[in-house]
């Protein structure tokens, strides 16, 4: 059975024609001269979609969509019109149709209209499903992740590093990917001239940049191959996702800014909110090159480590685009020995 649908027409001729036609097609059709009967059916069977002619004697079928999206307002509409009017189009259009067809019509555009319909409904509804489902598992992991942080005693940043690493190892990283970009934060604001107290909560953030990616599913976060649009909209979610684990917590009030905005870039061009120039928090600004160079100094499934050399290439070319030209002057002052030795490995 492929769905449900009501065709509601005063003329028996046309839905016994649409009838047959759907019918054939394995739809399980109820038929209905007016109104009135069309509200008895949808009373008493779960409809998919409705066929709703415009003019039928006593209430229209206008009268008919109102109350069909007020019932059961995940049921798609489609009107019946033997007028080329647009505004009566448009007017059902602004209460809830999907579309509507016009007599004479051909039977196969039907017949194509509304498989059509049904399987744009048919996505509309497994998309709600899906966004309901990644909504609670992110609340459910939200509230485990706050208990075991309002827990943690004077072991704290241990169990932190813990979480981090195996957060990395979740997308094969080779090492600590997070506990290096925290100490390359910290290095970076301190030549920038951060205060301590400010550095420490950029390291925290720093360390848990990407924690968010804990609401994002493995078969998106470790896909081989290129992402799709629908699921790069998932995967742009783990920035706020991030951010809404940590923001409740006292703790991480200032490393969660870091978690919102660290995709954003200088130009404006980056994600959630498209941020540009200072309207990012600077603790994001200096992660944005220190991200930059742990990526292209580390051993990549597609390619090696690149050079110390061709990182400072690159924030170079990308100064006032994806870096803040003011702190690349300052990534630029600061010796290759001394990143060396803030992350323990050699460059």
């Amino acid at each position: 059975m492929k769905g449900n649908i009501l065709i509601a027409d005063d003329e028996d001729m046309i839905r016994e024609l649409i009838n047959i036609t759907l019918s054939k097609e394995g739809f399980t059709c109820f038929q209905a001269a007016s109104a009135e009967e069309g509200m008895e059916i949808i009373n008493n069977q779960q409809l998919d979609l409705a066929l709703l002619d415009i003019m039928m004697p006593g209430r229209s079928g206008i009268d008919l969509l109102k109350d069909i999206k007020q019932i059961t307002p995940d049921t798609t509409v489609l009107m019946i019109t033997a007028m080329n009017d647009m505004d009566t189009a448009l007017s059902c259009i602004h209460n809830g149709a999907e579309d509507y067809i016009t007599k004479p019509f051909n039977l196969d555009r039907v017949l194509l209209t509304v498989k059509n319909t049904l399987e744009k409904r048919r996505l509309i509804i497994e998309n709600k499903e899906y966004q309901a489902n990644l909504e609670l598992k992110v609340r459910e992991q939200t509230e485990v992740i706050r208990t075991v942080m309002g827990e943690i005693n004077l072991a704290y940043e241990h169990t932190l590093s813990a979480l981090i690493r195996a957060l990395d190892a979740r997308e094969k990283e080779v090492g600590s990917h997070s506990e290096r970009v925290m100490a390359y934060t910290c290095l970076l604001a301190e030549k920038a001239g951060i205060p301590e107290e400010e550095r420490i909560i950029m390291g925290k953030g720093a360390l848990l940049h990407d924690i968010g990616k804990i609401g994002v599913s493995d078969n998106i976060l470790l896909k081989p191959a290129k992402l799709d649009d629908e699921e790069w909209k998932v995967m742009r979610q783990h920035p706020k996702i991030g951010y809404d684990i940590l923001a409740g917590i006292k703790y991480f009030t200032g490393a969660a800014e870091l978690v919102l905005y660290h995709h954003e870039r200088y130009d404006g061009a980056g994600y959630p909110h498209r941020a540009a120039g200072e309207q990012i928090p600077i603790s994001a600004r200096i992660f944005a090159l220190v991200d930059t160079l742990d990526a292209m100094t580390s051993d990549r499934p597609y390619r090696k480590a690149l050079s110390f050399q061709a990182v400072l290439d690159e924030v170079i070319r990308c100064s006032g685009q994806q870096f803040d030209p003011k702190l690349v002057d300052v990534f630029l002052s600061i010796p290759k020995e001394d990143w060396e030795k803030a992350a323990g490995k050699k460059l």
